[in-house]
């Protein structure tokens, strides 16, 4: 790559997350990635440097307009022009409608939608000067149906796919791609590991989504070509029932 170019990843977990940043370091991007706090992110960061790329960790609380206005702009001020920006923070929980309290309604759509909303609003402002960059949000299921014990997590994410939607229509004729991905099924995590075994034992089948897949596709949707732009893609094993 000629010139320096950053991906911002919103929510650089063990799993996808961090897959999506190691992909995209493989491919000359720095990485800077992000978490609550910055101390979780080091194995990370030191697989990143170890493979010879290079990464930056930052602790901010996505949900913080102050916090990703200073992200935003310290990446852009120190490291490099941000090309790429991923938003990945899950935030799934379950509870019965009269058990969801406000404080978790409000905290689900929160971490999940608003988080959304500003980082697409400030990585926006600093792509379409340069008149180019990608910017891609992390959906689930629950983004397109709703489910008994999921009112918080599904309003959240039916919301953040009508952000990327409006994003997408505005922001395409202006050469920024917006893109929104259904991750539909469980994915290679030790939470599922941990809780679902028999869900977990469908890996050896492919039957579980790789997170390292899933950073391929984000790759692919980063390199497809203007006049075949996707929106929205869907992600799931051979096997999951839809």
């Amino acid at each position: 790559m000629s010139d320096r170019r950053a991906i911002l990843v919103i929510g650089a977990g063990d799993a996808t997350g961090g897959a999506i940043a190691r992909r995209f370091a493989r491919e000359g991007y720095i990485a800077c990635v992000t978490r609550r706090t910055a101390d979780r992110l080091q194995p990370l960061v030191e697989q990143i440097r170890a493979d010879g790329d290079e990464a930056h960790a930052f602790g901010s609380d996505a949900r913080q307009e102050d916090a990703m206005v200073s992200l935003v702009e310290t990446i852009e001020r120190d490291i490099a022009p941000i090309d790429v920006a991923v938003f990945n923070i899950g935030a799934n929980v379950r509870f019965g409608i009269t058990e969801t309290t406000a404080r978790v309604y409000q905290k689900v759509w929160e971490m999940a939608c608003f988080g959304g909303f500003l980082m697409g609003r400030e990585t926006a402002k600093v792509m379409l000067p340069r008149g180019r960059g990608t910017i891609i949000f992390t959906g689930a299921t629950a983004s397109v149906r709703g489910r008994e014990g999921f009112a918080a997590f599904a309003g959240a994410k039916h919301a953040l796919r009508a952000l990327a939607q409006s994003m997408a229509r505005e922001l395409w004729p202006k050469n920024i791609h917006v893109a929104h991905t259904i991750i539909d099924g469980a994915i290679d995590t030790e939470w599922i590991r941990s809780n679902f075994p028999e869900r977990y034992a469908l890996k050896d089948r492919q039957g579980i989504l790789s997170p390292d897949s899933i950073a391929d596709a984000y790759w692919q949707i980063h390199q497809q070509p203007r006049d075949a732009w996707s929106h929205e893609t869907e992600l799931r094993p051979w096997m999951e029932t839809w």
